[in-house]
């Protein structure tokens, strides 16, 4: 480390192998893990928690306040789990009284001028293309693609494998494993380019696809068709985490390309 020409608060706690670049400053209650590089410019503000062999880009600002006006400076937290990369300009704010932090997974890669808000809970492997937004109180499962400008609504939530197209407007929970596009938000099929990246069998996938043809392509309302999956689909973990899913959507999941 033993940078001159940045600032780092006395009570930051600094793993010794890490990087900070000159003009950086790093405010006190802050915990950087073994590995991690920061770039020239970022800003560290209090309640961060950032794991081992980060890349954090020049102009990041990460865990400042809340752009909430219910705040009033409670002690809460920003993480940052390990091997994720956020690139320049990103903001990522700290939580609120709702869940008292804001939680970013492992092996993220979060691009340019993205703003992930408080209270967000973003799984691992998740990736983020440039201005990508995520308001306040959102739940973003593993492995999930913001492709670039999209931008999701608060308390919405989006499950794992999903894949959300350039340019969206996120209002609704989106399910595991689907692609998600047009305007409004629709269903336009599954997302099986990145399954078979990620080991899913083609036996697998079409287990998924079926149950989505039931979901969005049978003109069944969301009661009868989880009934039928429930009914004639054979139990899985895949089937469950779709159902459950659903079962549990506070904002009701997005609708399919037949759909009104």
């Amino acid at each position: 480390m033993n940078q001159p020409l940045a600032y780092v608060h006395p009570g930051a706690k600094i793993a010794k192998n890490v990087v900070i670049e000159p003009f950086t400053t790093i405010h006190n209650n802050v915990v950087i893990g073994d590995g991690t590089w920061i770039g020239s410019n970022v800003t560290i503000m209090e309640g961060a928690r950032i794991g081992k062999n980060c890349s954090i880009f020049p102009g990041a600002v990460i865990s400042a306040v809340p752009q909430d006006k219910k705040f009033n400076d409670e002690d809460t937290t920003t993480e940052i789990g390990d091997n994720t990369t956020i690139r320049e300009c990103v903001t990522i704010n700290r939580g609120t009284t709702d869940r008292m932090k804001t939680k970013i997974g492992s092996n993220c890669w979060i691009m340019a001028y993205c703003h992930i808000a408080h209270d967000c809970i973003v799984g691992d492997n998740c990736i983020f293309s440039n201005n990508s937004t995520l308001a306040g109180h959102i739940n973003v499962g593993n492995y999930v693609v913001l492709a670039g400008m999209a931008a999701v609504q608060q308390f919405c939530s989006i499950g794992n494998h999903a894949f959300v197209t350039g340019g969206s407007l996120v209002r609704k929970d989106v399910p595991p494993y689907v692609k998600a596009a047009r305007e409004p938000l629709s269903y336009v099929g599954i997302n099986s380019i990145g399954l078979r990246r990620r080991g899913f069998t083609t036996e697998k996938i079409r287990e998924v696809q079926n149950i989505y043809r039931i979901l969005y392509q049978r003109n069944y309302n969301n009661s009868q068709a989880v009934a039928i999956i429930e009914a004639e689909m054979e139990a899985t973990p895949e089937r469950d985490e779709v159902l459950e899913f659903i079962k549990n959507s506070q904002r009701g999941i997005m609708k399919g390309y037949f759909s009104n």
